[in-house]
């Protein structure tokens, strides 16, 4: 039996990240989630919903006020400045240094020798709905200082908030721009064709018809007639399936599949998966060659390309940004998988589990971040071997809102925002002061629960956070519980 992971909200993303439903192009979500301030619940959810508005138009995977803000912190340093120019964006302005106002956080009057924040946090966290064993961090994204911290090195299994850790990585070493190729190569003598998988799961039909009619045309040219057709998976190694088993989570993991190795019509959440996707794409792809007008009289095979063969067709996927941000909005095994192996062939690792597990620990070590404790079994979360500290998780989303990895930026950008979309698109409600001003990945397993993300308090703080919690009995309280942390974070007196 599966174990239970996220299942994405009813609305879904179309290919890249724009909002099929008609509400979600009114409410999207951006860095202007930096400047909020709250007034009053429901004037701060209109001040979101408004401000995610104005972040301007998707481009490449990210907002281009995203990519813009990005810039002027680069050049800003992180500090508030005058103007850069009437032809530059705004810089951002800087968050306090200090949390000051959590002294009264949530109404509660802090004990002597305790902070506001710990007030607030303390009791919420002493709720059974969290299990037998919990941890929490809560850093100022602005100054990098742990505001608070319960159990913060101690290695818990955190589901599919790793693919944080993941997809962190995979920025860091391809950068955000990169794009996964699926060649199509012919052999010397012309007679063989080879559709080579580069590890892009969101190859797909409409992908394998261009790559067929850029493969006619230039066989056409060459005066080419039927051609053997074969496939090469090589680019991967070691298990391809996960070590959950054959499961509505996640298909074999290949270098060539086609719509994830899905059965049916969906592009996220559970599904019926194939225990073959290569050949399955193989074979769609031949039944494209017959249709642009490449007999291949036989059905493809596995192998490999020919010494000297060319390439012919290439597809490439959409930018990693793109990627990053699709794999964390619908908690997508089957992409932070690929991105973990990505990382891994950057890295000269074995495309595999190991080697992926090799590769972003590395990467994340590389980036100056807590490794202790920590075990990356795979890129998904759906490992119960995983294992990472709230410290970490905290840290590393600090380090992609500062200005020292832009590149990072896609991992925030790409995080559910409450209330709105993806996997937290059916928590919180509307009239709570969270609604809209956290961003989160989510985690779900049998007896484990997991939010890690960002917030913006009433003083418009930005601020990381990590909650995990092992032992639960009842995802739903669990998952409440979880919700009130984050919305602690946002109140506050002025």
């Amino acid at each position: 039996m599966a174990e239970p992971v996220d299942r994405p909200t009813d609305e879904p993303l179309n290919r890249w990240g724009r909002w099929n439903a008609p509400k979600y192009l009114k409410r999207g979500s951006g860095p202007h989630d930096l400047r909020l301030v709250a007034g009053s619940a429901v004037l701060g959810l209109v001040v979101a919903a408004g401000a995610v508005l104005a972040a301007g138009p998707w481009d490449s995977g990210q907002r281009k006020a995203e990519r813009d803000r990005a810039a002027v912190l680069q050049r800003a340093g992180g500090a508030h400045h005058e103007g850069t120019g009437p032809d530059g964006p705004e810089p951002a302005p800087s968050a306090p240094a200090v949390l000051s106002a959590l002294g009264a956080t949530g109404g509660l009057t802090a004990p002597a020798g305790a902070s506001g924040l710990e007030a607030a946090l303390a009791p919420l966290l002493d709720s059974p709905a969290l299990g037998s064993v919990r941890a929490a961090v809560v850093v100022d994204a602005a100054t990098g200082k742990q505001l608070f911290a319960q159990g913060a090195a101690t290695p818990m299994t955190p589901a599919s908030t790793v693919k944080i850790a993941t997809t962190a990585a995979a920025l860091s070493a391809l950068g955000p721009a990169h794009r996964i190729a699926t060649t199509v190569r012919l052999s010397p003598d012309s007679r063989t064709l080879t559709l080579v998988g580069g590890g892009d799961p969101t190859l797909d039909k409409a992908a394998l018809r261009s790559l067929a009619a850029g493969t006619a045309r230039s066989l056409r040219e060459g005066g080419s007639g039927s051609v053997r057709l074969t496939y090469d998976t090589s680019r991967y190694s070691g298990p391809a399936l996960h070590p959950i088993g054959p499961n509505e989570n996640i298909a074999p993991v290949s270098a060539l599949m086609a719509d994830e190795g899905r059965l049916d019509k969906s592009d996220r959440g559970p599904a019926p998966r194939t225990d073959d996707p290569a050949g399955d794409a193989a074979r769609v792809f031949a039944d494209l060659l017959g249709d642009a007008g490449v007999a291949t009289p036989s059905a493809p095979v596995p192998g490999r390309a020919a010494a000297g063969s060319r390439t012919v067709a290439t597809h490439l996927s959409e930018p990693l940004s793109a990627l990053v941000e699709r794999a964390l909005t619908n908690s997508d095994n089957d992409i932070a998988e690929a991105l973990a192996r990505q990382t891994a062939i950057k890295a000269g690792e074995p495309a595999s589990f190991a080697g992926g597990r090799r590769a972003v620990t590395a990467r994340l070590k590389a980036l100056g971040l807590p490794l202790a404790g920590a075990r990356l079994a795979d890129g998904s979360g759906l490992d119960r071997a995983d294992k990472v500290t709230a410290g970490l998780l905290a840290r590393l989303l600090a380090l992609a809102a500062g200005p020292d990895h832009p590149e990072l930026r896609p991992v925030l950008s790409g995080l559910p925002v409450a209330g709105f979309s993806g996997t937290l698109g059916d928590r919180y409600t509307a009239t709570s002061p969270a609604t809209g001003l956290i961003r989160a990945k989510t985690g779900t397993l049998t007896g484990v629960n997991s939010l890690a993300g960002t917030t913006v308090d009433a003083q418009g703080r930005l601020l990381a956070f990590a909650f995990l919690a092992s032992g639960t009995t009842s995802r739903g309280e669990a998952e409440a519980a979880l919700d009130a942390l984050g919305a602690a974070l946002t109140k506050g007196t002025r």
